[in-house]
């Protein structure tokens, strides 16, 4: 049986529709249904208060979504953790799909499984990804990967890449299947990744304990992607900084991380503005410089790797 974890910050009727799709698509296969709001202050929380079906846990404020699906965690004990943006909807076979394949003897190694992902255009989003090197993540940093040919120089796998079942490095957090085997060998998520790569580090930490994690053609749900964090692009742009050299602080030789670091403050800034001038997003610029203002702020927090908890 699954316990469902959906973590919800302002995120409007998506929660709504999110939840009415689970409940439609059980199968009985559902233990529980767990929101965990983050001190959302859009009413989006109420709209799904009045289900019975649905455990509602407010934590008051915006704890970040590591945090926030450690709670939701703790409070079942089924065989299973599904953790859903609640920007998906699922479709009749997402949850069964994912189930059959975990409970077969033959893969009782994966300890993370994911399926499709499909956009509202209809077409298949990214669902899976490589795990982060220093050079994807520099080519990423500087744009390179944004260039005709060299896609496949960063952490994305091509979505023409998504059309067989494989095993991979990891897959999008928006749906993420988990053995509760595997989430508690791991300690959870590591909570000092308030958003972004939280889900890279784990599925890298479920690696390095001997799981895998499996991608699955077999079954899909829609992702409207960008989730809440669309509304708010430059604290959107900080995070993901921070995560990503929190990432590098934890998993890569000492040397990486600081080249990393480097190239994140003193490089990156300007050709990520290059790119929005050249786009002609005046605005994108003006986030990237609320973003490096936070960041700047914050790197001897993230050199130290200062957080709530260390797995």
């Amino acid at each position: 049986m699954i316990d469902i974890i959906v973590v919800n910050w302002n995120s409007g009727m998506q929660l709504k529709e999110c939840i009415v799709s689970v409940l439609a698509h059980d199968n009985g296969l559902i233990s529980r249904i767990i929101v965990v709001d983050n001190g959302s202050t859009d009413g989006s929380a109420d709209e799904v208060e009045g289900f019975s079906d649905i455990e509602i846990v407010r934590t008051g404020e915006n704890l970040g979504f590591a945090a926030a699906c450690n709670i939701g965690a703790t409070l079942g004990n089924s065989s299973y953790l599904l953790f859903l943006n609640p920007d998906t909807r699922l479709e009749p076979s997402s949850l069964e799909a994912a189930f059959d394949f975990m409970e077969d003897p033959a893969n009782s190694q994966v300890g993370i499984c994911g399926i499709q992902l499909i956009d509202d255009t209809g077409s298949v989003s990214r669902s899976c990804s490589r795990f982060p090197t220093l050079a994807r993540l520099v080519f990423y940093a500087l744009g390179i990967d944004k260039l005709p040919g060299l896609h496949g120089l960063g952490m994305r796998i091509p979505e023409s890449a998504h059309n067989n079942s494989k095993r991979v490095d990891q897959v999008m957090g928006a749906f993420f299947f988990m053995r509760r085997e595997a989430f508690d060998a791991c300690n959870g998520f590591d909570e000092r990744f308030f958003v972004y790569f939280e889900e890279v580090d784990l599925s890298k930490r479920c690696m390095l304990n001997g799981w895998q994690s499996w991608y699955l053609d077999s079954a899909r749900a829609f992702h409207a992607g960008g989730g809440t964090s669309r509304q708010v692009k430059g604290l959107r742009l900080f995070y993901s900084l921070r995560s990503r050299l929190l990432y590098a602080f934890k998993h890569f030789p000492g040397w990486q991380a600081w080249s990393l670091l480097f190239i994140t403050t003193f490089i990156e800034p300007f050709t990520r503005a290059a790119w929005c001038i050249l786009m002609r997003d005046f605005k994108g610029v003006k986030h990237i410089m609320t973003a490096y203002r936070m960041f700047i702020c914050s790197i001897s927090k993230i050199i130290r790797g200062e957080g709530r908890h260390n797995p």
